[in-house]
Parts: C-alpha cells; sequence; structure tokens
C-alpha cells in the first residue's frame, strides 16, 4: 500500500479505527480492554494492483490487534475488543465504509445507537472516519420527539436493565459496572435522555458522562439536585473500580465478598472500617438506582419470573443464558445467538425497526410458550423457520401482542403441524379466523362440512366410474394435436399408456 503523503500516511489512506464507549469518551478504566470498530473505503485506497482490499484489511487489522494486545517481555498495551461492529458473528474485522454504513441506516439496533454516541475516529483516515460519523447522525439524533422515538428508548431502555440483571443492590460481590445502582445506570440515564432531545439540540450530542450531566442540567433535561447527585455517585464509583482493578490488574467490576479481600479495599479506599465502606457503597447505589428508576416506570421489564432475557451485542448474556437453561431448552446458547440474528435483520419479517421492537417486547412470552410445548428446542427451530418465510413481522407481531394467548397456539402448530407451519408463513393473515369467537366452538357435523365443503370446491363428473358414456375427448381437429403428443411421448421410450400409469414395464426375469 503506497501512502498518499509519506510525511503523514493515514492521510486518505481509506482505513479508519473507530473508538467506541469509554475509549471513544476518553474515560477508561485502570485496567480496561478497548472497543473498537475498523472500516475501510476500497476506492480510497491505493493498493498494488491484483490486491483484493477486503483480504488486505481483514490481515491488517488482525495484525494490529496481536501488536496492540500479544503479551510480550515488556507486558501488553491494550485487551482489543471488535464485537461491537455490526453482526460480529458474520462479519469480518475490518468492515467495508459502506456496508456499515448501510447496515445501521437500514437494521441498526437500540442498543447500537447508544453505543454510537461515544463514538470518535481514532486512528488511520481520521476525516474518512468523521464523513461516516456524520452520514449517521439522522440514525442516532431524530430531529422530531414522537411516540416512535420514545417506544425504541423505551426498549432501549428495557433492554439494558436486562442486561445488568441483579435483583437487589447488594455491596458485597456486587457489580460496580452492571449491577443496580451502578456504572451503566448514571449512563444510561444520561444517553437516553440524549437520544431523545439530541436531535433539536446539538449541545447534548457530547460522548462524556460528566460534561453531559452538567448540559443536561443546563437545558432544563435533569434537576441541579440530579446532576449534582448523580456526578458524585459516577465519580466515587469509578474510583472504587480503579481501585478494584488495581489489586491484580485484573479487568473486573465485581466488589470483593465480605472477608478480608472486603476489608483490604476498604481501607485502600480510605475507609477505617468495611461496615462505613459498606455503608457508603449503599446509599451511593440507591441513590443511582432512584434516579434510574424514574425514566419510563411503566415500561415493562425484559425477562421472566426466573430470570432476564436479554439478546443485545455480539456474545451470550451469562444470566440469560442460564434462564433459558432453567426453562427447558438444551442448547440455550445456539437459541441466543439465533435471537442475536433475528435483531440483526437476517430475515425479512425482523428488518425494520418497528417489527425489532416488538418482538423485543414478545420475547419473554414467545420462549415461554415455545417451553411449555415441551420439546423446547424443537418448537424453538420450528418458529425459526416459521419467522424465516414470513415476507414482513410487524403484522404478526402486532397480532401476538394484542392476543397473548395466540402465542401457546402458534407454539402448538409449529410443533406438531409443519405443513400447516408453512401455510402460516405464506399466509399470516390466516390466523385472523382464530380471532373469531366461535372459532374455538363446536365442531360442525359431518353434513354441515359436505355442504360447506360443496360450496367451495367445485364437483368433478367422471361418467366412465359412474357407468354413462364415453367421456367427449375434444373434436376431430384435436385428433392432429394428440396424436402429435403421442409422437413425442413414444420418442422418449414411453407408450402414452405407460405414461399414464395404466400397464407396468414387464419384469424381465419373468418366466
Amino acid at each position: 500500500m503506497t501512502p498518499t503523503d509519506p510525511n503523514n500516511p493515514s492521510l486518505s489512506c481509506g482505513y479508519v479505527v473507530l473508538a467506541m464507549g469509554k475509549h471513544g469518551a476518553f474515560e477508561l478504566n485502570y485496567s480496561s480492554d478497548i472497543d473498537l470498530i475498523v472500516l475501510y473505503d476500497p476506492e480510497a485506497t491505493s493498493l498494488a494492483a491484483g490486491t483484493e482490499p477486503a483480504t488486505f484489511f481483514v490481515k491488517l487489522t488482525r495484525n494490529l490487534v496481536a501488536l496492540l494486545q500479544d503479551v510480550t517481555p515488556d507486558g501488553y498495551a491494550f485487551r482489543t475488543d471488535l464485537r461491537l461492529r455490526p453482526d460480529p458473528r458474520a462479519t469480518q474485522v475490518a468492515i467495508s465504509i459502506e456496508a456499515a454504513a448501510v447496515y445501521y441506516e437500514n437494521m441498526g439496533q437500540n442498543w447500537e445507537r447508544a453505543a454510537m454516541i461515544k463514538a470518535r475516529a481514532a486512528a488511520g483516515d481520521k476525516s474518512l472516519g468523521q464523513e461516516f460519523l456524520d452520514r449517521l447522525k439522522p440514525y442516532v439524533w431524530r430531529k422530531y420527539l414522537d411516540f416512535a422515538a420514545i417506544a425504541d428508548v423505551q426498549s432501549l431502555k428495557r433492554q439494558i436493565h436486562a442486561v445488568k440483571g441483579h435483583g437487589e443492590i447488594a455491596v458485597e460481590g456486587h457489580n460496580l459496572k452492571l449491577g443496580r445502582g451502578g456504572i451503566r445506570e448514571i449512563e444510561f440515564f444520561v444517553q437516553t435522555q440524549q437520544l431523545i432531545a439530541g436531535g433539536r439540540n446539538p449541545k447534548l450530542r457530547g460522548g462524556r458522562t460528566l460534561e453531559m450531566l452538567d448540559a443536561l442540567a443546563e437545558a432544563q433535561w435533569i434537576t441541579p439536585e440530579a446532576r449534582r447527585e448523580l456526578k458524585e455517585a459516577y465519580l466515587y464509583l469509578r474510583r472504587i473500580e480503579h481501585r478494584v482493578q488495581m489489586v491484580n490488574d485484573e479487568q473486573t467490576h465485581l466488589l470483593p465478598q465480605a472477608g478480608e479481600k472486603f476489608e483490604s479495599l476498604a481501607r485502600f479506599s480510605g475507609f477505617a472500617t468495611s461496615a462505613e465502606f459498606a455503608a457508603k457503597l449503599r446509599s451511593t447505589f440507591e441513590t443511582v438506582q432512584g434516579h434510574y428508576a424514574a425514566l419510563f416506570e411503566d415500561a415493562p421489564e425484559l425477562g421472566t419470573a426466573s430470570g432476564s432475557l436479554v439478546f443485545t451485542g455480539g456474545e451470550d448474556d451469562a444470566e440469560t443464558i442460564e434462564n433459558l437453561s432453567r426453562m427447558g431448552f438444551r442448547q440455550p446458547s445456539e437459541v441466543s445467538a439465533t435471537i442475536r440474528g433475528w435483531h440483526f435483520g437476517r430475515y425479512s419479517a425482523t428488518r425494520s425497526a418497528k417489527s425489532k421492537e416488538l418482538l423485543t417486547e414478545l420475547m419473554p412470552a414467545l420462549l415461554t410458550s415455545l417451553a411449555r410445548s415441551g420439546e423446547a428446542d424443537l418448537a424453538f427451530l420450528a418458529f425459526d423457520r416459521f419467522l424465516s418465510g414470513l415476507p414482513a413481522g410487524v403484522q404478526l407481531f402486532s397480532m401476538l401482542k394484542a392476543n397473548p394467548n395466540l402465542l401457546d397456539l402458534i407454539c402448538t402448530i409449529l410443533g406438531t403441524a409443519p405443513r400447516l407451519a408453512d401455510q402460516l408463513s405464506r399466509r399470516p393473515r390466516v390466523l385472523d379466523a382464530v380471532l373469531d369467537p366461535g372459532f374455538f366452538g363446536p365442531m360442525p357435523k359431518a353434513a354441515e362440512f359436505a355442504a360447506q365443503a360443496a360450496q367451495i370446491i367445485p364437483q368433478r363428473h367422471c361418467p366412465r366410474r359412474s357407468g354413462g358414456p364415453r367421456p367427449d375427448h375434444g373434436t376431430r381437429a384435436d385428433v392432429p394435436r394428440r396424436r402429435a403428443r403421442t409422437l413425442r411421448n413414444r420418442k422418449r421410450g414411453r407408450s402414452r399408456r405407460r405414461v399414464l400409469g395404466y400397464c407396468r414395464k414387464p419384469d424381465r426375469n419373468s418366466a
């Protein structure tokens, strides 16, 4: 690859690295990995003749990651994570910039909108990266505050709420980042209001959490008290997070369990006793949770009585896998991966933003119904085939949302009547008949069935079977056409009678 300017090789090189998450916002932890998305423009590169851009940039990215994270005698630079790219299970580590833009504009998910708030061009052709981020502004920042935008953000809130997955505030063993009242809730408190108001107020489009708390307060989206309390909580929890990671240079967010390690962390954090440390942590978690819980209080949870069900990101959520196992799925990881594929738009039925939102809300009830079928994994595979055949999903998902009892019926059909399931995928409006109040009433008698069938199915009369005269085979003008057809059949080595199945080929081995 020949650089446009040897003194500035990144200029117009067609290769850009986007920093995501805390790396993008300059908020890295003491021991943290970095989240990257790598893009390239095959039209803006000066590769040697015959070099395939996709192959070249994938190899370049793998070498870059190895350089950053492989351990040497001098240590390593950063643990690197490339899983925030579009559909990481189905895409290479470096993606065409046009393919990435089309994905986000047409199939981008709620959590990916929030992730793009902190994105910045960190290396390579930064002007190309900024052009890409500018192109995505309409996707991330919606200009008008309509009901669809609010529902979208509500869905995002439910997804992130389910990811953290902790039922009660704890202290010993609590997750500083993902647990209730943790750092993620402060970040989401900021991001959700940015997504709602940032389309009309560019001052709310920044990536840094503390700066955006100030901006939200100045724009009167939050109270001065909320800004003060959340800033204090964020700074305190981040400080404790750094100390937890300093102990063994370990990327962890878990507080130690009660005992010597918890006592040691209390003293490391400036407290005389572990009781004082625990009291401060608990009050901080409760303050954060109080502000977080006020967001969309009427939004339903994502999960079942036995635990959460969340399918965001590119990897399995540990609690979701455990919950699926408890529900009766023998291959929970495969189920989780398939559902993430639905959200990534693998099927036509799940590519629109509305269908994804409805599917997210239906997921707990859907999986519960599939689990009740007795063969949870087989029923799930049948539903996946059913979904793959649908041209669109909004109609079906809306129907199921308005009529939850239909879920059990559909799961029964999918598990016991595959041919009927195939017809349903082709004609989802057939399910409208189930909404008729008389559908589950007494079955009609045989005579009623016969009468209805006579009205719908045309009756065919076969005179020869009834002893009548020979049927009319047409006029004399039809004879040449029939004779030509007979000759064609004989040319293929088959008589007309054999073609029609009236006789069979004699057995040569018979006497």
